[in-house]
Parts: C-alpha cells; structure tokens; sequence
C-alpha cells in the first residue's frame, strides 16, 4: 500500500554520508531542523542510516530518538570543540611512528615482525565513541516506538560487499543485493569504527571474523539501506556544493601531488556514489509518474516513488578547508605540506582531514543557514507546522 494513500504517517528517513570532517556541515543541518521543531519533540526520523563519520551522528541521533534536540545538542558539542587528536595520534612522537614503521616496512620488504595497516592511529577516535556513544540504549529507543531502525553501513574486505549492520523493527528483513546486504546486529562501537576505516589511513575493524572498511568504499546505492529499512521519503545531507565542484582541481599542466591524488580518490569514494544515487532515484520517479497506478498493478511492478529532500552545501567546502590548514599540529602539516596538500590544488584532502575547532564551527554555520534557507520546504516535508503562519496570511 502507498503509504500516501492510507492513514498511516510515512516514515522519513535520515541519510548522513561519509565525509570525515566534512561531516560537521551535517551538524548545522540537523542543529536548523531541531530548531524548526518544538521543544521535547520526538526525532522526526523514524529510519536513520549512517556511513564513516555520518555514522557517529546517525547513532548518537538513534540513541537520543526520543528527545530528538537532546541528540542534535550532544552531536553540536562534540563537532564544535574537535581537535585532530581526538580522531588519531597527531603528536610527533604518534606521527613519526607510524610514519618510520610504514618506511622501514619498504626498505625490509615486508619482512619485519609485524607490517604496519594504517598510516595513523585512531585510538582516540575508539575512546571517543565510547564516552559518548552508549548503543545499549538504542534498543529501547526502538522499542518505544520513537525509532524504527538504524543503519550503519561498512565494506567487507573478504567478498567485496556493502554491508548495512542494521537494528530495528522485527518486522525488517535482511536484504541481498548484488554486491550489497543488510545484516541485523546489534549496533555497537565496532561497527562504526569498521564504517569510519578510511582505507590505508585507518585499520580495518573485525567484525565476526571478518574486516571491514569505511562504508563509502563500493556503495553504489547510498539511499537504498534507508529504503530497505521502511523509509517512505528520504532526507539526505550532502558534502559537496550542489554544482559539482568544477573549479577544485583547475587543470595547470602540472602532474598532480600526492595530495590531489588522495583528494580526487576520497572524492570517488565520499561523494560521487551518492550523487549519483540521487540521479537515479529522481529519475525512476519520473518515470512512475508517467505510468498509470493501473499499468503498474498489472504489470507487476513493485517500485513506488520516493519524495527527497537534498540539502547540500552552497559553497566549496574545499575553499574553506584551505583558510583553515594552519591549525592542524605541527608535525601533521609537515607531513601533508610533504606530499601537496598545502599547495594550490591540495586542499580537498585537507577538508576530510581537518577535524578542527574553527574548521568544523566554520561548516556547522555553514549546515544552519543552508538548511535554514530551505526551512519552508524542510517544515512541508517533516510536517513541521509553521508557528508564524496566520501572521503571513
């Protein structure tokens, strides 16, 4: 049954992408919405999916479903106040380390004790989660009702998967795609540090024998784990400026730094799946609109359009990442101005990487008045009556 058609409220659902530190314009977005909606209300996302660094404020949204400000508060006090140090080792000491381990690694070709699997260690990213991250309490959340499930999403290194690690409803069904699926499982920190693995610079997470890596890695279907799990309508956050970023990587004739090539690769991974995702989803709509309700009943097709709502940066994330990059740690910027990424086209690495305080509030600001912008269309689509609206009339 269409749920437009029957008694029943749609459930929206939630998608956060990946992004590393872009993911603080994610925190303005949602900070907007909450401030659109009354106080001690319930999250309006009864589906929440999450991927890489989404998937820390996709859990601690699930975990606060049933004061949905209480969780947009928590997810704002820990993107404003970040440091690098929270996310992985930046000290000298923690960079040169790892850094000599790599190097000394290829002199020996492989032959040390132990050959290293990351180029920087996020032990401090582990113990972040766990001080804010209960995922004991997702389970009631959903068990009230204020929450129909949560999907996480990560990369399987054994078969080359996308797997969605989801908790919710026990009316929900595994999902097996071609190369993507939905496990149920109950939610916890190994799943979302499986689904931040950005590959080489953090280590793989083991989950039931098996390692995974970031969830954006092979996700061809962003939007489809929202969609699997009951979601009517769809509200994604983007990284990226709506207009694809054209004038990022100016061509200049030079051979690219190893920072523009890590930049285009984590573009590749974070970004382009999802637009493309977004292309596919609008123009399946269109063509359900041009088909009778009849002609689809007897022909057996069982697709159904899908309302989104696609809030996106209005400017280059890449341009503001670059008027940042003096406050990452000393030995930090001496690695990365080493491989480019603070000459002229190195700057989109430095906007994944740049988990720091000025940076992430420079983006939170960014998120609430682009999202403020769209607030007749985000009160339309949650169904947020507008406090304001017999004064208009």
């Amino acid at each position: 049954m269409n749920p437009a058609t029957s008694n029943t409220p749609p459930k929206i659902g939630l998608v956060l992408p990946g992004g590393g530190a872009r993911a603080a314009y994610q925190t303005g977005v949602l900070r907007a919405i909450a401030h659109l909606m009354p106080k001690g209300s319930h999250n309006p996302f009864k589906v929440i999916t999450g991927t890489s660094a989404g998937a820390f404020n996709a859990t601690a949204l699930a975990i606060h479903a049933q004061d949905f400000r209480k969780g947009v508060l928590l997810i704002n006090k820990v993107w404003k106040n970040f440091h690098v140090d929270q996310v992985f080792r930046a000290d000298t000491i923690g960079v040169m380390r790892k850094g000599g381990h790599w190097l000394l690694t290829l002199m020996a070709g492989g032959l040390g004790r132990y050959t290293p699997n990351a180029l920087l260690d996020r032990t401090p990213l582990n113990e972040l989660f766990r001080a804010y991250l209960p995922c004991e309490r997702i389970q009631p959340a959903i068990d009230s009702g204020a929450l129909h499930a949560l999907g996480i999403t990560a990369s399987s290194y054994r078969t080359g998967h996308s797997v969605t690690f989801f908790q919710g409803h026990h009316g929900i069904h595994p999902w097996d795609r071609q190369r993507r699926i939905g496990v149920p499982s109950m939610i916890d920190i190994r799943h979302l540090l499986a689904s931040s693995a950005i590959p080489f610079v953090f280590s793989a997470e083991r989950i039931n024998n098996e390692y995974f890596g970031d969830g954006s890695i092979r996700q061809i279907a962003p939007v489809s784990p929202a969609l699997h799990l009951g979601a009517d309508k769809v509200l994604i956050v983007g990284i990226r400026k709506e207009e694809a970023e054209l004038g990022a990587h100016e061509h200049n004739g030079h051979y690219p730094s190893l920072a523009e090539i890590a930049g285009h690769v984590l573009d590749s991974i974070f970004l382009d799946s999802l637009d493309v995702d977004i292309e596919r989803v609008q123009r399946i709509n269109k063509t359900l609109s041009l088909i009778p309700d009849g002609q689809l009943e007897q022909g057996g097709i069982k697709l159904r359009p899908i309302e989104i709502l696609t809030i996106s940066p209005s400017r280059r994330i890449d341009l503001i990442a670059r008027r940042h990059g003096g406050a990452l740690p000393l030995a930090l910027r001496f690695f990365l101005r080493g491989i480019g990424a603070y000459g002229h086209h190195g700057a989109t690495l430095l906007s994944y990487l740049l988990f720091e305080q000025a940076y992430c509030r420079e983006l939170i600001a960014l998120g609430y008045r682009d999202a403020m912008q769209k607030r007749d269309d985000i009160r339309k689509f949650l169904d947020i009556e507008d406090p304001y609206a017999n004064c208009k009339k």
